[in-house]
């Protein structure tokens, strides 16, 4: 947490500092998680820097605006820039120095002059059970749940997943803040069993006891999206006082790990609710990189699996690696998933009326 003298000075996107010492203006979303993240990485970069300041700059997505259309309806990107291109827009007018995003609301192609600057450490990555709490002396995992169970999540991945495993579960869209979930998982009127979440976003909002069960390839048989549990700090890249403010906040081994992830949805050029998954580890001390990844239809009933591990020491080896990740992925019939369902969305755009704000 922050101390008196790392405070960040949170702003709206529009205000103007009254300090004569020009700030590194830092952009976010305005949502509750997304202030703490920037406020972690403004309290972790004063620390290396004490003789800088920093400015938290919030501001809105198109997400953020309409909470009631799934994620998965927005526009035939599918969900590509959802979270970031307000905040992109600012970096590149030169009103931002830097943004703060989740690691995995991050499009894989960013605009001209922009580059991913920095990944520091990352939180657990993995997705996690949370049960109604009149449930939970009845159930913990989703092999506990009965037929008909509800399973409250907008992803896409998440459900195919499920699906896949659990043929007898129910989906039903789920928006809102991580509080406003748990409270619509709660309710005694309410039509959820569970819900799915990233640990990353409860352990950082202070939930993650609510967690019953932890999804990985071993338990749960489900991967996590690409990049989750981690931050991405976007920058211009000809930036050079930020770039190496940034430098040393960076952890090496997340970088590569996230580069390779990135490289996979790249290659299948899937948007954030496409249904990917992924699972790395390190093996040999830091030396090899093991990725397992999958691609299922929404259905559940169609999937390509890979698994592959490779000595991993650059950003080119990382991506390099995600490269042959994707291309075995194709060859097992993820790219013949992944067009049905870019049709399917595509043609459930062209018949629906065009979102609005409110």
């Amino acid at each position: 947490m922050s101390t008196a003298a790392t405070q960040p000075v949170i702003t709206t996107s529009d205000s103007q500092s009254t300090s004569k010492t020009a700030a590194v203006r830092v952009g976010t979303r305005k949502s509750a998680l997304a202030l703490k993240q920037a406020d972690f990485v403004v309290s972790s970069l004063a620390k290396l820097h004490p003789d800088v300041r920093f400015e938290i700059r919030g501001m809105e997505s198109l997400a953020d605006r309409d909470k009631i259309t799934a994620l998965y309806n927005f526009d035939k990107s599918g969900g590509k820039g959802l979270w970031t291109n307000e905040l992109e827009a600012g970096l590149v007018a030169g009103e931002l120095d830097l943004i703060v995003h989740s690691l995995k609301d991050m499009p894989t192609s960013l605009p001209d002059g922009c580059l991913l600057a920095c990944i520091p450490e990352r939180e657990d990555p993995r997705d996690v059970v949370v049960v109604k709490k009149s449930l939970q002396g009845r159930y913990r995992t989703l092999a506990d749940l009965p037929a008909g169970s509800v399973v409250g999540t907008s992803s896409v991945r998440r459900m195919a997943q499920i699906r896949r495993r659990y043929p007898g579960l129910e989906f039903r869209d789920m928006r809102g803040n991580i509080d406003t979930r748990l409270r619509k998982l709660d309710a005694a009127d309410g039509e959820y069993t569970v819900l799915i979440l990233a640990a990353a976003g409860l352990s950082r909002m202070g939930n993650l006891g609510r967690a019953s069960q932890f999804l990985e390839s071993g338990s749960g048989g489900m991967l996590h999206a690409v990049g989750q549990g981690g931050l991405g700090i976007e920058a211009r890249a000809d930036d050079a006082a930020t770039l190496a403010l940034l430098r040393p906040f960076e952890d090496r081994r997340v970088m590569l790990e996230a580069e390779a992830e990135r490289s996979v949805m790249r290659t299948l050029e899937g948007g954030c609710s496409i249904p990917i998954g992924v699972e790395t580890r390190w093996l040999d001390e830091g030396r090899t990189l093991r990725m397992v990844a999958t691609v299922v239809s929404v259905d559940g009933k169609e999937g390509a699996d890979a698994e592959m591990e490779e000595p991993v020491t650059t950003r080119e080896e990382a991506v390099a690696f995600g490269k042959k990740i994707a291309q075995m992925l194709t060859e097992k019939g993820a790219q013949k998933i992944l067009d049905v369902i870019n049709a399917e969305r595509e043609a459930n755009q062209q018949g629906a009326e065009k979102w609005v704000p409110a």
